[in-house]
């Protein structure tokens, strides 16, 4: 009678690393898997640092050179005995930063201007764009095209926008001055002209444009809850307002995270508003039209425009880092 020898695999510890089992099944796919594995994560990864990576790194490295963008980078340190034209491409260290923060009038303006939108955001159009998203879900009549009219400023430019506002704070034609009786007079308000009211006035338009986008964020959010969590919280006598925010807002915690994370964003990348309003002068000065002036517009500086572009990457990964951190280390409190 012959024997039959079975082959036993040996067991996999219940710790065992979930990479380790991850590995072994990698073993086993078709070589045309493999392909096709390859070109799904290397195509986003190469576009990931072709467009993403390496522009980034190449900002901050041009940071610590003076360079018109035209001619070719060198090692040696820039004389200041010469003209700027003769040391075109040379390296300042950290000149450009220092040049930004003492001899650059509008530097601090434009970061006072930044933090301002951030607060704006965060204050406002934040818990605003909640509040619509909490009205909605509750399924009141109508919540369909109350969404659509609420989202509707998201589907349109940042340039569109700021046309539409302009009909709005115009001087000599707009609404507000038309009903309060200025239109066309001498003591008409100039809202977009002013430095003390045209801030106020751009930071209206862009509330009401990303309150409707964090709108949409919360709702997703809130279809993601558990409706057993807020029949439990019922059955417990909690009443809505105490539902909603003991019960409710903590289980939207990685929806808190992305909003938080799109609100400083958008907030310190603010652009075309404002460079629309009055190219970003006059009162409007931000970071990113200060970058942008300087290494696309008439004095051709890519470096210092890179320095300031990096100090606004800085800038708008304190708050980040800092949510971020204070997020995760609640996830790891038993």
């Amino acid at each position: 009678m012959s024997t039959l020898t079975r082959t036993r695999r040996a067991p996999t510890a219940p710790g065992a690393p979930a990479a380790g089992r991850k590995r072994r099944r990698l073993r086993h796919l078709s070589a045309r898997d493999r392909v096709v594995a390859a070109l799904l994560l290397g195509i986003p990864l190469l576009l990931s640092l072709a467009f993403v990576w390496f522009p980034a790194l190449g900002t901050i490295a041009l940071s610590f050179f003076r360079w018109n963008g035209v001619g070719d980078l060198h090692t040696k340190a820039c004389d200041p005995a010469l003209p700027t034209v003769l040391n075109n491409g040379c390296v300042t260290g950290l000149q450009n930063y220092h040049q930004a923060a003492t001899n650059y009038p509008e530097f601090w303006p434009a970061v006072q201007h930044n933090l301002i939108w951030l607060a704006v955001f965060v204050v406002i159009a934040t818990p605003l764009g909640m509040l619509f998203a909490v009205v909605i879900d509750r399924g009141i009549a109508g919540s369909r095209m109350y969404q659509s009219i609420l989202f509707l400023p998201v589907m349109l430019s940042l340039a569109l926008i700021g046309i539409i506002w302009e009909f709005v704070f115009s001087q000599n034609y707009g609404v507000i001055n038309t009903v309060i009786g200025r239109s066309g007079d001498s003591n008409a308000i100039d809202w977009l002209g002013n430095p003390h009211l045209n801030l106020w006035a751009v930071l209206l338009e862009a509330t009401w444009r990303q309150a409707g986008y964090v709108m949409v964020l919360y709702l997703a959010g809130l279809k993601a809850v558990d409706p057993s969590l807020r029949e439990a919280a019922r059955i417990d006598g909690a009443n809505a307002w105490q539902t909603f925010w003991r019960v409710v807002f903590p289980a939207m915690r990685p929806i808190n995270i992305v909003v938080m994370v799109i609100t400083v964003i958008e907030s310190l990348r603010a652009f075309d508003l404002v460079y629309i309003t009055n190219k970003g002068i006059n009162g409007l000065e931000l970071l990113s039209v200060l970058v942008t002036s300087n290494i696309v517009g008439e004095t051709q500086r890519v470096g210092f425009g890179s320095a300031l572009g990096v100090v606004l990457l800085l800038i708008s990964l304190v708050p980040i880092c800092l949510f971020l951190r204070q997020s995760f280390r609640k996830e790891e409190t038993p």
